[in-house]
């Protein structure tokens, strides 16, 4: 056989096709691979997708995690009217903010130019729960019972100060759209726990404060990663994955055959073109029709009458955020991997009592309940559940300030966040702020390290967790993050 001597030549021998088909198995075979193992999915070799994945996991790195409940507070929650009992702020009602606390740092637009910023005390009253002491509002009496199941942090901090781009740091660890949310990458790095579900379930609802921040999908998107690994979205009502039900006329026994005929086509397809996005697409139709039968299952299920007294009488109504804690407990228990609700209606720039009031009308009991579900089934020890909003509150009053009225602007520099279960540690109150829940003077915990910490759980190594995208390797937590050990049982 003669050997080519230059590229021209080999091209005469050997088409592309031959040489794709003919080394290494074709990239058909490595995209199938890449269904079991969503590592490789990168047409990246399989030595190197082992390698990432030993990484990823963390060499002698335990999951305390198989899963993850987050039940985001869209908004962002008052912690100085919830969770930061401030009673300096409250006996200095109506001065004004020192500029030793403030030390010049940045306001939004919307309090940027107030003549005055008046301290405004919370009109709520505090006591102490539990073993641990932990100082909670009244207005939040269930999460009061469980004070020693939560790991509570005082000093959660982050750069974002508007709503969309906080939303997004939490989510995927950029300000900026673009990124994979921290489902996905839960769903990359660890894959499905249950073929019959997806990997990352979405739930919305929405508070009884009427008007809320929007959400966007890409929130739970995946960005650059696989598609697959999106989160999907559960809405209330007949149809909660919109197009999942066959048509009118179309029986399960008609829709198998097609998808039978359908995978004949693309695997056709796929030996000609040599395309690996068809192998992910099979698997996207496959599950889809395994969801036809475990979907409505699941949203049919009836729980006992107990069941819904813990959750609350609004557990009955679906698409209430009560009804979505006790659909993630049953997610949890089909093993979802990553679970994430969004609770909108928490934004207090006027009449934050009111605002606070309704918020935890809406939100206390299910979450308690949720812990305690969890707890009684032994669910709770391998699902980390966590509880926050995008940012903080400020501890000045925006607009006018009254004895008993107030509202609070965005507040980026100290704020609080709860989590519970999967080796967090129970009854621990993490971090400290000053007198004015303003500035953090113990333990800060960034963004970055919430994301680290919570990947940690999940056996993860959020530093070897990579994917390579336009000639970089990004993470989830760019170039930063350190788990935050003290908050680890």
């Amino acid at each position: 056989m003669q050997h080519p001597h230059n590229c021209n030549d080999y091209e005469k021998i050997h088409s592309r096709r031959d040489f794709l088909t003919k080394f290494g198995m074709g990239l058909g075979a490595i995209s199938l691979a890449s269904l079991v193992n969503p590592l490789g999915a990168n047409n990246v070799p399989q030595t190197q997708v082992q390698s990432a994945v030993e990484r990823a996991m963390g060499k002698g790195l335990v999951p305390r995690a198989k899963r993850v409940i987050y039940l985001f507070q869209s908004g962002a929650p008052s912690q100085q009217d919830l969770f930061d009992y401030k009673p300096l702020l409250r006996k200095m009602h109506g001065q004004e903010l020192p500029a030793s606390v403030r030390k010049g740092q940045r306001l939004t637009g919307m309090t940027s130019g107030q003549g005055s910023l008046p301290l405004a005390g919370s009109t709520f009253n505090f006591k102490q729960y539990g073993q641990s002491g932990k100082w909670l509002s009244d207005r939040l009496p269930h999460l009061a019972e469980v004070a020693d199941d939560i790991c509570w942090v005082q000093s959660m901090y982050t750069e974002a100060i508007n709503h969309d781009p906080a939303v997004m740091f939490f989510q995927t660890g950029s300000q900026f759209p673009g990124r994979p949310s921290m489902g996905a990458w839960a769903s990359y790095g660890l894959g499905s726990l249950n073929e019959n579900f997806p990997s990352f379930v979405v739930l919305l609802s929405r508070g009884s404060n009427g008007g809320a921040q929007p959400l966007y999908p890409r929130s739970w998107g995946s960005a650059f990663l696989p598609s697959q690994h999106q989160g999907v979205q559960f809405r209330a009502g007949q149809d909660p994955v919109l197009y999942l039900n066959n048509p009118s006329g179309i029986t399960t026994a008609a829709r198998r055959n097609q998808l039978d005929r359908l995978r004949e086509l693309q695997e056709l397809q796929r030996a000609e073109s040599q395309d690996p996005e068809i192998d992910a697409r099979i698997a996207q139709y496959e599950m889809a029709f395994r969801m036809q039968a475990s979907v409505p299952d699941l949203m049919e299920e009836k729980e006992p009458d107990y069941i819904y007294d813990l959750y609350g009488p609004e557990s009955r109504t679906p698409g209430t955020y009560a009804a979505n804690c006790l659909l993630a407990r049953r997610l949890a228990e089909k093993d979802v991997r990553f679970i994430q609700l969004y609770h909108r209606g928490w934004d207090a720039h006027g009449n934050c009592p009111r605002v606070v009031t309704n918020q935890a009308r809406d939100t206390d009991q299910a979450s308690a309940a949720l812990i305690k579900d969890l707890k009684q089934r032994g669910l709770l020890e391998d699902t980390l559940v966590i509880w926050g909003g995008e940012f903080g509150r400020t501890a000045y009053s925006q607009g006018k300030l009254t004895i008993n009225n107030y509202g609070r602007d965005h507040h980026p520099r100290a704020f609080s966040m709860w989590m519970a279960g999967a080796g967090m540690k129970p009854g621990l109150v993490y971090g400290k702020t000053d007198d004015f829940s303003y500035n953090i003077v113990e333990n800060p915990v960034h963004v970055h390290d919430f994301q680290a910490t919570v990947l940690h759980q999940l056996g993860i190594d959020h530093e070897a967790l990579t994917f390579k995208h336009q000639g970089r390797r990004f993470r989830l937590t760019d170039v930063h993050g350190t788990v935050v050990k003290g908050l680890l049982s």
